[in-house]
C-alpha cells in the first residue's frame, strides 16, 4: 500500500534549501510506493497544527524554481519538542500524520532540527509506527556532526567573500579611511568567516576572528592602530560569536535556548572610535549572507539536490532514524559520495574548525583552502523577470 511522504523544513534557511526539496520531489515521484508529496507549513508547527498543503497540485513551474528560490518555501520554525513522550505534542503530531496516510517524513534542518528528527523517530519506534523519518542537513554554520560540509555553507561562503573583497575595494579607496569592521553569522563556529581567508591582497582583510580562537581586545586594539598607521585604513572579518567582554544582559533566546549575539561589530566600532579616535563603520552582513541566490554555488546546489533526493530514497527503502551525510572521496578532482548516519550522533553536536584548519590566528591553512575551494565552484543561470530574480510560489492549496 502506498503512502504519503510528508516534508517539512526548520531552523535558519539557506540560498538552497528548497533545492534539497526539490531533490526529494523528483526522486519521490518515480516511486510507486509514494501516493502523495505533501508539505507540513512552518516544520513541526504544521504537523501540531495540521498544517499541510499537497505539494503534488502545485505549478511544475514553480517546482523547477525551487532550485534558485532562497529562504523555506514552506516555512519554517523553531519549536522545541518535549523531551517527554507523553506530551501531548507527540499526540498531535501523530494524529495529523495518520489522517494525512503518511508512511514517509523528512525533516530538513541543523543540529537541532536533527534532535527534532530524532525524538520523532525514537517516538515512532517505541510505539511501533511504521512511518520512517530521515533527516536532510543545511546550515550555512557548517558545523553538523559527521558530514564533511552543509548543504548551504558554500553558497553563504560565496557571497561572504565576494562581498567582503567589494568591501575591501571600496575601504581603500581613500588616502586616510576608516576602519571596517564586518560582521558574519557563526555563533560558536567561524567556518563562514574563515572563508575570507580565500582571497588573496590586496582584496582580503587585514584580521580575520574566529570563535575558536582567542580574542584579545587589546592586542586587537594595537593592531588596529599599526595597520591604520600605515595603510590609511584597516578591515577586520570576525564572527558574531567572538567572545569579549560586553552587555548580553538584554540579549534574547531562541527556544533551544541559544543567544542571539549579533551586534559585535557594532560594539567593536564603537570601542575603536572611543579609545582610538578613529573614524569607523560597522556592517553586519546579516540575512543576505543566506538569501541570495545570484551567488549561489553550483556545487552547493547540485549536492543539495542530491541529499534530499537520497532521503527520500532512504526512506522509501524503508531506512529510519538516519541523516544524509556528504563524504568526500577526493578535492582534486573533487568528488563526494552520500551515505546515512546515525541522527542521534548529530543531534544537538557541533562541528568546530579543526586546530589544523588555522595557520595562525589571522589566518588558515592550506588545508582549510584545499577543503573550501571546491565547494565554491560553479554559477547558475538564474532566471529573471524584469531584471528582478524569479521565485517558487507555492499556492498553498490545504489537502
Amino acid at each position: 500500500m502506498s503512502k504519503a511522504l510528508i516534508y517539512l523544513q526548520s531552523g535558519g534557511p539557506t540560498s538552497v534549501i528548497n533545492s534539497s526539496l526539490y531533490g526529494a520531489i523528483r526522486e519521490a515521484q518515480k516511486h510507486k510506493e509514494v501516493s502523495k508529496i505533501l508539505g507540513s507549513l512552518h516544520g513541526i508547527e504544521g504537523l501540531l497544527d495540521d498544517d499541510i498543503i499537497d505539494i503534488g497540485k502545485e505549478d511544475d513551474e514553480d517546482i523547477e524554481l525551487l532550485k534558485q528560490t532562497p529562504a523555506a518555501i514552506l516555512g519554517s520554525s523553531r519549536y522545541k519538542l518535549p523531551s517527554s513522550f507523553e506530551d501531548e505534542a507527540y499526540k498531535k503530531i501523530l494524529a495529523t500524520l495518520v489522517k494525512h496516510n503518511c508512511g514517509y517524513l523528512l525533516l530538513n534542518g541543523g543540529n537541532d532540527s536533527m534532535d527534532t528528527c530524532s525524538k520523532l523517530a525514537t517516538f515512532f519506534r517505541e510505539n511501533n509506527v511504521d512511518i520512517k523519518v530521515i533527516g536532510v542537513p543545511k546550515t550555512i554554520d557548517n558545523d553538523l556532526a559527521l558530514t564533511d560540509h552543509c548543504p548551504g555553507y558554500a553558497s553563504a561562503c560565496k557571497y561572504v567573500i565576494n562581498t567582503v573583497k567589494s568591501v575591501c575595494l571600496d575601504a581603500r579607496c581613500y588616502k586616510k579611511g576608516k576602519v571596517y569592521i564586518i560582521e558574519m553569522m557563526g555563533r560558536n563556529a567561524g567556518w563562514l568567516t574563515a572563508s575570507v581567508d580565500l582571497l588573496k591582497k590586496p582584496y582580503r582583510p587585514d584580521l580575520i576572528y574566529l570563535p575558536e580562537t582567542n580574542f584579545d581586545l587589546l592586542n586587537f586594539l594595537k593592531d588596529i592602530r599599526e595597520i591604520y598607521e600605515q595603510y590609511g585604513n584597516a578591515v577586520v572579518a570576525l564572527s558574531e560569536g567572538v567572545v569579549f567582554a560586553r552587555d548580553v544582559s538584554n540579549v534574547s533566546k531562541d527556544s533551544f535556548g541559544h543567544v542571539q549575539l549579533d551586534g559585535a561589530c557594532e560594539e567593536l566600532a564603537k570601542i575603536v572610535k572611543r579609545t582610538l579616535g578613529l573614524k569607523t563603520r560597522a556592517t553586519q552582513l546579516s540575512l543576505p549572507q543566506r538569501a541570495n541566490p545570484q551567488l549561489m554555488s553550483k556545487v552547493d546546489q547540485e549536492e543539495a539536490i542530491e541529499v534530499g533526493a537520497h532521503a527520500a530514497l532512504a526512506a522509501i527503502n524503508g531506512e529510519s532514524e538516519k541523516m544524509v551525510a556528504i563524504k568526500r572521496i577526493s578535492s582534486s578532482p573533487y568528488k563526494v559520495s552520500y551515505e546515512l548516519v546515525d541522527v542521534k550522533e548529530v543531534a544537538n553536536k557541533e562541528k568546530t574548525i579543526p586546530a589544523d584548519y588555522m595557520d595562525s590566528l589571522f589566518g588558515m591553512s592550506d588545508k582549510f583552502k584545499e577543503y573550501l575551494t571546491p565547494l565554491i565552484k560553479g554559477e547558475i543561470d538564474i532566471k529573471y523577470e524584469d531584471g528582478i530574480c524569479k521565485a517558487a510560489h507555492f499556492k498553498k492549496i490545504r489537502d
